[in-house]
């Protein structure tokens, strides 16, 4: 396993995954309140590409059957009290919460899942994708796997 740690996130990738912290693209408004940076996590079974979108446009392209992108994109510390992000810790995907449905544009081939949840105070989108016609179980479990070893502080 390989870990990534950045703006208080640490992540421990299993072998053969990409992956990046970075501080969230649209960042002006944060920038000028002062607030801390807000952070994205991207991990992928395959080769992440640069200049991709907080939500894996530019990556969700190069997906093939099999491949797995998990992202946790952070939202604003005002949003950590909001009642969409009520729901306390890491979510647990079921193959049930996938569907074409959760992408901003479907492609073919792929499925989604997206939960928002707030841990340590902070407010998150948990974005999973999966190289799958009908949600794979095998590949929801590596997608919780590597959320379960995602730790916030």
């Amino acid at each position: 396993m390989s870990d990534l740690t950045a703006f208080g996130l640490t992540a421990a990738l299993p072998p053969g995954w990409d992956g990046e912290i970075y501080p969230a693209a649209d960042v002006a408004d944060v920038a000028a309140s002062g607030s801390a940076r807000r952070a994205v996590l991207h991990a992928a079974t395959f080769p992440l590409p640069p200049g991709r979108g907080d939500f894996g446009s530019g990556a969700v392209e190069l997906m093939r059957p099999g491949d797995v992108l998990v992202i946790l994109f952070e939202y604003g510390p005002e949003s950590a009290t909001a009642p969409l992000f009520a729901a306390e810790g890491m979510p647990v995907l079921d193959p049930t919460d996938f569907s074409d449905r959760t992408m901003p544009r479907r492609l073919s081939g792929l499925l989604g899942a997206q939960r928002f949840f707030t841990t340590a105070g902070r407010a998150f989108c948990l974005h999973a994708l999966i190289g799958a016609g009908d949600a794979d179980p095998g590949l929801v479990a590596i997608v919780n796997a590597v959320a379960a070893e995602i730790r916030v502080t």
